[in-house]
Order: C-alpha cells, then sequence, then structure tokens
C-alpha cells in the first residue's frame, strides 16, 4: 500500500524543475508511505514517476519504487496488492523469468512484459492502482482495479497530464489551475461525495473503476491536451447482467457452502504480509465473518480492533467484544469520548482533500488510528452490503416502487409537477412533515428505478438551486439501462434488488465507501484490505437469486448462514446500528460556534458558491428543532472547510 503519483510533460525546458515538482508532488503524500520515497525520470521524454511506499511485502531494497523491469522496457510506480503473485511467479518462473526479491511489483512487471499489460491485468487478483510507462512505445498507461478499491486522479496541469493517489498530489503541481466544477459541486450535494469520473476541480478526473487509459508521448507533441478516453478492462454491468443470464442453479445448502470456500480463498490470501496484521470488528455481520475466517485460518489469536462510543445509541463495542470473546481473537476496544471524536474533525479536510460528507468517516478514521497502534495491515468487512443486498433501504424502495406502479402514469407525471410548482414556503409551512411529503410525491416524477433509487438516496433532492450557476452532469444513474454490447439484455431484466445493489457496486461503494476506508486508513499508514470485494466473490454473488440473499425478516441470508458456521446466531441478530456519530446534537450543542462561522452569510456571498438564504434556513430550521436538518448542514460545512484550506 502506497502513494503515487507522477507527470508526463510535451517538452522540459528545465530537467531539474522538473524533479522539484515532482518531489514536490510526491512528498504530498507522505502519509500513504513512511517508509521509502523515490522519483525516476526521463527528460528526452518527459516522463517522471514518483512513490511513497508503506512496505508490506518484502522489506529491503529489493521493492523500491519506481521498478523497472528486468527486461528493462517497463518502469512502474504501483499502490495496492496483487494477492495471487506467488502464484503467478511460479507460472512464469516457467518462462524464464527470474526474480531478485520477493515483491508483487517485481512479478507484476514480469507478467506485464510477457502477456502484455492487458491480458496481465486480466490476471491480478486484488487492489491496485499504477502508471506503467512503456520506453519502447514512449506511452503511459493508467490502470485501476475492478472494483476501485484503490484510487487514482489525473488530469491537466497547463500541457503536462499530471496523475496521483490524492488529489492533494496534483494540486502540488504548480500549473493545476485548481478551478472549482460547479457542475460537480452539484453532484456532492446530492451524494456527500464527488462521483467519478469527475472531481471538484475542472480538468481534473478520476480513472474510473476497471479502467486503462493509454497516453502517448507522440500524441503531447502532435496536440495540446488531446482527448483522453480510459477503456474498461473489467465491467460491473456486464458481471451483473451475465449474472442475471446464468444463475447459480445448486440449492442453498450448495449456495453456503461455495461461499464459505470462495471467501476462505478470498480473505487466505489477504493474510499474507511481513508486517503484523489485524482486522477491524463491528461485531456485524460483514466484520464477524471477514474475522472469523482469518481466525479459522490462524495458529494465534487475530489481533482485532473496535471502537465504541459513550452514546448508546451509536454503540456497538459490546456486540463486537461477545464476537471477539467467542472466536478467541486478541481484541483491542476504546471507547470514544465526543470530545475525542470531535478533534477529528478539522483534520478531516487535511486527509479527504476533496469535498467528503460522510460522518462515518469520523469512526472509520479513529478505529484505523487504533489498528495502527499495533498492525501496519487490516482486514475490513466493507462491500457484504452491496453484494448480498444488505441495506435495508433496499426493502423500503423496492416497496415503494412497487406501491407507485399501481399508479397510471399520467398521474404520477402531472402529480410530480403540481408538486413541484409549490413554493419553498409552502413545505417549509408543514414543519417537520413539509420535506416527507415533498419527496414522497416529487418521486412519482421518477420515471425508471434507477432515476427513482438516485432520488430516494439523494442528500440534497435538488442541489442545483443550492449551487450556483451549476447545472448536474450525466452519472451512471443517468446510464444504468445502457449496455456497450448489444450482445446483452438491459439491465433492467434484473430484479429490483439486482439493479439497486448494482448501482451501489458502482456509485456508493467506490465513491463513499472505499474512499472512506482507503483516506482514513492511510491517514494513519495503514494498510486496509477487503476480502469481501474479491472480483471472483463479486462475480459469483452476481449469479445469486434474489431469494438467496433477502428473505425476509433478514438480508443478507446467505452471508449470515456462512457466519453461523462459525459463530452462533443469537451473538450477531439485532437491528442494525451503523457506524455514524451524533452530528444533529453536536451542530445544536458542542459545534454550534464552529459551525456558524462557516456558514455565515457575508462568507457565503463573498466566496459565491452556495445560495445563503437555503443555508440559513436550514441552519435556523436545525437550531429551532422544527425539523432536522444535520445532513444537508454536514456537507455544507464539509465544503466549507475544505474551501477554506484547499482554496484560502
Amino acid at each position: 500500500m502506497c502513494g503515487i503519483t507522477g507527470a508526463l510533460a510535451p517538452s522540459l525546458t528545465s530537467h531539474e524543475s522538473f524533479q522539484s515538482v515532482l518531489n514536490g508532488m510526491n512528498q504530498a503524500l507522505s502519509s500513504r508511505g513512511p517508509d521509502d520515497t523515490g522519483v525516476w525520470t526521463d527528460p528526452e521524454t518527459g516522463i517522471g514517476l514518483g512513490h511513497r511506499r508503506l512496505s508490506i511485502l518484502d522489506l529491503s531494497s529489493e521493492g523500491h519504487q519506481p521498478m523497472h523491469s528486468a527486461c528493462g522496457r517497463y518502469v512502474m510506480t504501483y499502490n495496492g496488492e496483487v494477492y495471487n503473485y506467488l502464484a503467478l511467479q511460479h507460472e512464469l518462473a516457467s518462462h524464464a523469468h527470474r526474480f531478485r526479491g520477493h515483491s508483487d511489483t517485481e512479478v507484476m512487471l514480469a507478467a506485464i512484459a510477457q502477456w502484455g499489460l492487458e491480458a496481465a491485468v486480466q490476471r491480478f487478483v486484488g487492489m491496485f492502482a499504477f502508471a506503467l510507462w512503456d520506453r519502447e512505445t514512449n506511452t503511459l498507461s493508467l490502470v485501476r482495479d475492478r472494483l476501485g478499491i484503490k484510487p487514482l486522479y489525473y488530469g491537466w496541469a497547463g500541457s503536462h497530464l499530471v496523475f496521483g493517489s490524492e488529489l492533494k498530489a496534483l494540486m502540488a503541481h504548480p500549473a493545476l489551475e485548481c478551478r472549482i466544477n460547479r457542475d460537480a459541486l452539484a453532484l456532492y450535494f446530492r451524494h456527500n461525495y464527488v462521483p467519478a469520473p469527475y472531481s471538484i476541480f475542472h480538468d481534473v478526473w478520476k480513472l474510473e473503476p476497471g479502467t486503462v487509459l493509454h497516453l502517448s508521448h507522440e500524441s503531447l507533441l502532435r496536440e495540446h491536451r488531446p482527448s483522453l478516453h480510459a477503456q474498461p478492462y473489467w465491467s460491473a454491468q456486464q458481471v451483473w447482467t451475465e449474472g442475471n443470464l446464468n444463475r447459480w442453479k445448486g440449492d442453498s445448502e450448495d449456495a453456503i457452502s461455495e461461499l464459505d470456500r470462495l471467501l476462505q480463498e478470498a480473505v487466505q490470501s489477504r493474510m499474507i504480509a511481513d508486517v503484523p496484521l489485524g482486522a477491524f470488528l463491528s461485531g456485524g455481520i460483514d466484520s464477524s465473518t471477514v474475522v472469523s475466517l482469518m481466525q479459522a485460518h490462524s495458529s494465534q489469536p487475530v489481533k482485532t480492533f473496535s471502537i465504541g462510543f459513550s452514546e448508546e445509541k451509536f454503540n456497538e463495542a459490546p456486540y463486537a467484544k461477545a464476537i471477539a470473546s467467542h472466536l478467541g481473537t486478541d481484541h483491542t476496544e476504546w471507547i470514544v469520548t465526543p470530545q475525542d471524536a470531535q478533534q477529528v474533525i478539522p483534520q478531516l479536510t487535511q486527509f479527504w482533500d476533496e469535498p467528503f460528507a460522510d460522518p462515518s468517516q469520523i469512526p472509520t478514521y479513529l478505529v484505523a488510528k487504533l489498528a495502527r497502534q499495533q498492525v501496519t495491515v487490516s482486514l475490513s468487512g466493507d462491500g457484504g452490503d452491496e453484494l448480498f443486498t444488505g441495506y435495508s433501504r433496499y426493502q423500503t424502495v423496492a416497496q415503494a416502487w412497487q406501491r407507485m406502479q399501481h399508479w397510471p402514469q399520467s398521474i404520477q407525471h402531472w402529480g410530480s409537477q403540481l408538486m413541484s410548482m409549490l413554493p419553498e414556503s409552502f413545505w417549509n409551512g408543514l414543519g417537520t412533515w413539509g420535506p416527507r411529503i415533498r419527496w414522497r410525491t416529487e418521486l412519482w416524477g421518477q420515471s425508471n428505478i434507477a432515476t427513482f433509487y438516485r432520488y430516494f438516496l439523494s442528500h440534497r433532492k435538488f442541489p442545483e438551486s443550492l449551487v450556483i450557476d451549476s447545472h448536474e452532469p450525466f452519472t451512471v444513474f443517468d446510464s444504468a439501462t445502457r449496455v456497450g454490447d448489444t450482445s446483452y439484455p438491459p439491465l433492467f431484466t434484473c430484479d429490483i434488488f439486482q439493479q439497486m445493489t448494482y448501482l451501489d457496486l458502482v456509485s456508493y461503494l467506490p465513491d463513499d465507501i472505499l474512499v472512506k476506508v482507503d483516506r482514513a486508513s492511510m491517514a494513519q499508514s495503514l494498510e486496509a484490505r477487503v476480502p469481501l470485494l474479491d472480483h471472483r466473490v463479486v462475480e459469483w454473488a452476481a449469479r445469486l437469486p434474489t431469494a438467496f440473499k433477502v428473505r425476509p425478516p433478514h438480508n443478507k441470508w446467505l452471508l449470515r448462514q456462512v457466519l453461523y458456521r462459525y459463530v452462533p446466531p443469537e451473538l450477531v441478530e439485532r437491528p442494525k446500528k451503523g457506524f455514524s456519530v451524533p452530528i444533529a446534537a453536536w451542530l445544536r450543542h458542542d459545534l454550534k460556534g464552529w459551525a456558524e462561522d462557516l456558514l455565515n452569510s457575508d462568507k457565503l456571498r463573498q466566496q459565491g458558491y452556495l445560495n445563503p438564504v437555503q443555508v440559513q434556513d436550514l441552519w435556523k430550521a436545525h437550531q429551532s428543532g422544527k425539523r432536522n436538518t444535520h445532513g444537508d448542514l454536514w456537507n455544507i460545512l464539509m465544503f466549507q472547510m475544505w474551501l477554506e484550506q484547499w482554496k484560502g
């Protein structure tokens, strides 16, 4: 696990200044890699690669990056882990490849030299984001893993193509303009994150999961800022569509055994490390399953970590402790005070260097901090809700969608139009019931399940009214029914649960959940691994009929059955609490002064991004207790805090 960065320039006026810029970009990622640093440049072609290393495999200098292939053709800077590297190394040895060390980076380079980039990537099992320079063709390739576990930004800084694991690396380049993209900002207020491929800045994008982007030095010489088009090598939509066509044929017991086998393999492969290893444990289904499988494959007690809160509503620590006791793990618990949690808030925009407003980033950061005191690698249970239909909202949305189908479309359309014409003052006059009635009636205007689900999930239903001069751009929710290969039927042939889990898999999971885990862990120089998102588990889960996942009153039915092989049901059967903090109460008390300063109307007018009247209405409604608007307010506060830190 590391940080990568670099730049490709059409020409260099000064190699020394280019080297200095790359060093600055690399230094910006120091928390991602405190163990080693490296920069490689080729002045003739204007390429520079930077690397910050968190040593996990091959702690010797043989793992230093950027790394050259044995054949001399390729140079790579790489962030992540390829868990099947030993099997690949054995196969490559039969092709006469020899290895000086035992890092997965060296194996990846040999695989690319042997089979070519895209054929090699298809063989990689793991999480990765890397930049590869081909010295034969003078071509830069940027590659991101299938599920988007590891991040990669890219964009234009003047005539230079720049890239990096985090936005702050690109911002260290003096030619990056850092112009806020108001359209992307509107998306942020809808989702509480900026979804790929957009970033908060113009001319900077996120490389989408499962894609590769090529840019040759020749094309930079030929054209100023040539068009950039990432190509998919793996498609979640194709996987979901194929899964719908090729359903699992076995019975329940067969499915339980197969999932158990797949997860055992995924977990065991992610326990390979040359440094201390442990796991986050919340006591929920996902993390308990991962820890159970880890302990089953470990001769020593697995180190597990959990945090709790003094507020009972948010405290899951007793459940985690009970699971740890049953499994016999070496468990560490931290009961966090409100002061502990609030002290993290000023640091959030330092680590999430793009506006990000999922409040669970606070406890995630704290549990990473706790784990880093004892281990360098920690396994996490993320991905279970998306793969096995775990969110309670799936049932709610499905029921709402089915009820709406009983109304004629003409009534839905005109009813939605009528409600949209009512002024804001009308809805505010209804008090706490206003927003509830409003968004339920406005759901009528959503013509398909993708837009219906997006509206249901939206934190801000009409963000264009909040963000001045903004227009929401095209997202995955707009393309949910399109498949590039016409041999596949539309995604809409899947049932509603399959459609919702797919949408979460390509939006909420990579752009919220995995961003949260990556930034929180890397802020502590901790590697987080997510075995449930092994792409082979994902591809198999896509084949499962919904009946294997949802069996009322339980969601994640199949995953629960695997867990019950290791843990008694009574230890995990309880309502899901979530991993969050009492933001609503804090904004009325402990954080009130901090928030009022950031939401100052004069400041908002001077900045010119947000409608100050709407912001003040939200603040006054929350303080009066008439409405609980902490969700909207937290999004605004995180943007305002980011703006002050990164834009000055």
